[in-house]
């Protein structure tokens, strides 16, 4: 097993890695892990240890490289500083820090399910679109009301479902915010933080707006867009969150979409 003292990418003198000081020794060796995400810079890993007569299992988010770079390890750090504001079941919550194979790696509480993204090309009954839809924008409305927090990489793969109880949690906080809105300067889409195939135009930078709470929920319309009865209904629920929270700008957007997904079909949905 790495000691503390073999993980050469973490500076436990340097004040800004104090977190540093919460690394744990769990002996992930005892673990058979199974990859169930690969992002190309991380690796999520479905973790049981071997020894274990009952099934506990955990997950594992650990960086590709064997040398990350600094900012893959912030994302780490950050997303286990989060650990207060994840304790909701509509989340994935962060256990410890640990070493693992010369690296720091997060381990995750895992609630069962797989990814989002598994299932996309498959049909589901409208059921479970609408438990899916409602679910989703529970989630996000925890996120952004009791927690204070903007997720700013919603899409399905960081979405775990549980087809056989119908429960989902959201993934992968590494580059959440606190910050009720914030400015992205732009930069080239290669350092910009999160997905480009569904991120909103202002995480890039590229116009005059503040990243929100309604930036994550134009995310999970992007994230959704492959079937229109799912997107009109998410839409929807984007609109009443929106003016939940205030933001009629944020209303106005998604309720734009909401027209061009379902078109001529819009009046039922309303």
């Amino acid at each position: 097993m790495v000691g503390r003292a073999d993980i050469p990418t973490l500076s436990c003198t340097d004040a800004k890695h104090s977190i540093c000081d919460d690394v744990v020794m769990i002996d992930l060796s005892e673990y058979r892990l199974e990859t169930i995400r690969n992002d190309g810079e991380f690796i999520l890993y479905r973790g049981q240890r071997q020894t274990d007569a009952i099934p506990s299992p955990v997950l594992v988010l650990t960086p590709i490289s064997e040398r990350p770079v600094p900012g893959s390890l912030a994302r780490i750090e950050h997303e286990y500083s989060l650990t207060a504001h994840l304790d909701s079941g509509w989340f994935v919550s962060p256990i410890a820090l640990a070493p693992y194979n010369g690296r720091t790696v997060l381990v995750l509480t895992h609630p069962g399910g797989e990814p989002l993204d598994r299932f996309i090309g498959t049909p589901l009954e409208l059921t479970q679109f609408l438990r899916l839809a409602i679910g989703l924008s529970t989630a996000l409305g925890q996120l952004h009301g009791r927690r204070g927090l903007i997720h700013k990489n919603i899409k399905p793969a960081n979405i775990l479902v549980n087809q056989a109880t119908g429960e989902l949690r959201l993934t992968d906080f590494g580059i959440a915010s606190r910050l009720p809105r914030e400015r992205q300067a732009p930069g080239p889409s290669e350092v910009i933080a999160g997905t480009l195939a569904y991120m909103a135009p202002e995480q890039t930078g590229r116009m005059n707006r503040s990243v929100d709470a309604p930036s994550d929920l134009y995310s999970l319309s992007a994230a959704l867009f492959c079937d229109e009865n799912l997107s009109s209904l998410v839409i929807c629920c984007m609109v009443n969150l929106s003016l939940e929270h205030g933001n009629s700008g944020g209303s106005c957007f998604a309720y734009v979409w909401f027209v061009i997904i379902a078109g001529p079909r819009g009046g039922s949905l309303e």
